[in-house]
């Protein structure tokens, strides 16, 4: 990945994923707008950047969980990065992959957030589809030249919630569920969740 679809990676996939539903901060639905999904995805975006320049690593990953676990399909997205395995595995490997998912996916992904801190994004025009809308942004940081992002936005329990992010073409969530069908393929699905709780640390 270029570093830009490497930060969309961290934002989309990676803190999406560990959010913690149950541990939703009040403060933080105060300051995302969900009254259309336009301005959704750039108060939510906006917020995350200011959690990356005025807190700490130990900090920000906290109030990543907090803010993200209210706005992205958690578990929606985690069931489709294993959906052709879903019905080849037992209720206990589900159950440890959900376990180790979280930790995973933060470990691999939020530390490399603050190296993208000063980037801005710019919402161009959304589209309606389904029950939400695909969000057309561009993402820029100073001195680089822009990407187009692509949020997939669904209306998911009464509210807004990114289940998607298309960046310069990739489908973010459909790469990761290649990366883990190829793995399970070679190694298994218990090796598999194996080497998630080691990156998970």
């Amino acid at each position: 990945m270029t570093k830009s679809r490497t930060f969309l990676a961290a934002l989309a996939i990676g803190l999406s994923a560990v959010a913690a539903p149950a541990i939703i901060a009040p403060a933080a639905a105060a300051t995302v707008d969900t009254s259309d999904p336009g301005r959704f995805v750039t108060s939510l975006s906006g917020e995350a950047f200011r959690v990356l320049r005025t807190g700490s690593k130990a900090s920000a990953r906290g109030q990543f969980r907090q803010l993200l676990g209210q706005y992205f399909a958690v578990d929606a997205i985690g069931d489709r990065l294993i959906r052709s395995w879903r019905a080849k595995i037992s209720p206990a490997q589900y159950q440890a992959y959900q376990a180790a998912l979280p930790g995973f996916l933060i470990n691999t992904y939020a530390d490399r957030l603050y190296d993208y801190a000063d980037a801005k994004v710019a919402v161009t025009r959304s589209v309606p589809r389904g029950n939400g809308a695909a969000v057309v942004s561009q993402v820029t940081r100073p001195g680089g030249n822009p990407v187009t992002a692509i949020w997939t936005v669904e209306t998911i329990g009464g509210g807004p919630k990114i289940t998607n992010l298309t960046v310069a073409g990739v489908n973010l969530v459909l790469t990761q569920t290649a990366d883990f069908d190829s793995y399970i393929q070679k190694n298994g699905f218990d090796k598999l969740v194996a080497f998630m709780r080691s990156r998970a640390g």
